[in-house]
């Protein structure tokens, strides 16, 4: 519970960004990388925070979002882009806007060699699928990275990754 209460600042700019920019769903398999933007948004009135059993049901979510005229982001994990592949099709050939923010594993300090495999095809693989891949490693890198894919994705009507690095959010020992 005290990471909730000591989160670093950019998780609460990145928060009001996504806002500001009208995005109001929210969905997510839970993640502690995450954990401040899915409490914000369960928090929110005005949000929609949605619980997937899956990371590939936000793919629809966030395709059905667009029909509907609403905004949304799918929070995940990398171990859960694998999850994915196969309805990435659907953003693609349906031409809809994705965005996603993933925490990543398997890369800088990671401690759990089951994360590696995954962590490490994440971006080939979202790229394979034609999904702009963007990393962020830095706080202060976060804001005109995310501000930069939001045009991207709502504007341009791309797929696009964010990419939060282990040196961003830290690494687990574990």
């Amino acid at each position: 519970m005290e990471a909730a209460t000591t989160a670093p600042g950019w998780q609460e700019e990145l928060y009001a960004l996504l806002r500001r920019n009208g995005v109001t769903q929210f969905a997510y398999v839970p993640d502690a990388g995450h954990r401040v933007l899915i409490d914000k948004s369960l928090a929110d009135p005005e949000a929609h925070s949605i619980p997937l059993t899956t990371e590939e049901e936000g793919v629809a979510l966030l395709a059905g979002a667009d029909l509907g005229g609403a905004r949304g982001v799918l929070l995940m994990q990398s171990s859960g882009v694998g999850n994915c592949v196969n309805l990435l099709s659907l953003v693609k050939g349906g031409r809809f806007p994705f965005l996603t923010l993933v925490s990543m594993r398997g890369d800088f300090g990671e401690g759990n060699p089951w994360q590696f495999p995954m962590g490490q095809a994440v971006q080939p693989v979202l790229e394979a699928m034609g999904v702009i891949c963007l990393r962020v490693e830095r706080p202060e890198e976060v804001i005109p990275t995310v501000s930069a894919a939001l045009t991207m994705v709502f504007k341009s009507g791309q797929a696009v990754a964010v990419l939060l690095t282990q040196k961003l959010i830290g690494a687990k020992a574990f």
